[in-house]
């Protein structure tokens, strides 16, 4: 019989995931992304290069873009976090998920979850960003198939209309 490996220990830990409170124990050296598409079943959260340089795997924590895949489960305890599947759903999407369709922002769909939760955190902190402020907002994710105007194209629809609302 093989003991534990080092780092192996499971911990507890207690979150808000997308509004709701999960209790979980899980080995200390997992990953957030892990948790969230295999614990819970988040499958939006992708997994793409693992290691925090594609974006695929963003997703909102205590109100900031984060890769999951860098995030380890004792930072998770006590996190308020959304995925993709909190953000809206088949009878009201949110207004960035309806823009990202509205404007051919989505192809494959692979980066869309990620990009659209880098979107969400940079209008939650600026919602009138500039052009070049969404271009460095979302520069942490990358899309093989877009070429970026129309994912800008999206979120900025998405500020104008929530400049015409507050006026």
């Amino acid at each position: 019989m093989m003991g534990k490996k080092l780092g192996e220990e499971t911990i507890e830990i207690s979150a808000r995931v997308n509004g709701t409170s999960v209790v979980l124990r899980t080995p200390a050296n997992r990953t957030l992304l892990a948790i969230l598409r295999e614990d819970l079943h988040l499958t939006g959260v992708k997994e793409g290069c693992g290691i925090g340089e594609c974006g695929a795997c963003t997703v909102i924590m205590n109100g900031k873009a984060v890769n999951a895949c860098l995030v380890l489960a004792p930072k998770v305890d006590g996190a308020d976090i959304t995925t993709i599947e909190g953000l809206g759903d088949e009878k009201a999407l949110h207004p960035l998920q309806k823009a990202f369709v509205e404007h051919g922002a989505v192809q494959c769909g692979f980066c869309t979850p990620g990009m659209i939760l880098a979107a969400k955190a940079l209008l939650d902190e600026n919602p009138h960003p500039t052009r070049l402020e969404i271009r460095e907002g979302i520069s942490g994710n990358l899309c093989r198939c877009t070429g970026y105007q129309q994912i800008v194209n999206a979120i900025e629809s998405v500020a104008e209309r929530s400049t015409e609302e507050e006026r």
